[in-house]
């Protein structure tokens, strides 16, 4: 149930480590992508980013983790 995930310690630990994750990638993408243009778009770079780990995050609470669910 969602419900006793959203009470685990180690489900928190493992969905805030995947939106990490997830906020490197997206990251590091957006610049690269944005350099082979020649310019950054730093508003696009961040609001992508914050947008990558809500995403994650709703994804985690909704689906759970593998590495707590087992």
């Amino acid at each position: 149930m969602i419900k006793d995930r959203l009470n685990s310690k180690e489900f928190w630990n493992a969905a805030f480590s995947r939106a990490l994750w997830t906020c490197c990638e997206t990251f590091i993408a957006s610049v690269g992508a944005a350099q082979a243009f020649d310019q950054v778009n730093w508003s696009y770079v961040l609001g992508a980013t914050a947008f990558a780990t809500a995403l994650s995050l709703a994804k985690s609470i909704v689906k759970g983790v593998p590495e707590v669910e087992g």
